[in-house]
């Protein structure tokens, strides 16, 4: 339980960014919230974007398994994979 919250958290971080770094394009500047933390340190910053992408891959794989919609179709139609 605690690997998907950690998952959860990282892939809705990874998101937010990935939104305000468009935001920032549109407006000329960089909104990239991960860049201003940390982009001092590349590597830092790359670790980051590494575990938001293994984030999302276990919350793809384990999706169905910890999603309470997905999980019952019956509920869901439609919604179960």
């Amino acid at each position: 339980m605690k690997l998907h919250g950690i998952t959860f958290i990282l892939t809705v971080i990874g998101g937010l960014n990935w939104g305000l770094i468009a935001l920032g394009n549109w407006m000329d500047s960089n909104w990239n919230v991960v860049n201003l933390l940390v982009g001092s340190w590349p590597t830092v910053e790359n670790i980051v974007y590494l575990l938001v992408g293994l984030s999302a891959l276990v919350l793809l794989v384990g999706h169905k398994k910890d999603c309470r919609t997905c999980g019952n179709s019956a509920s869901a139609p439609g919604m179960g994979m």
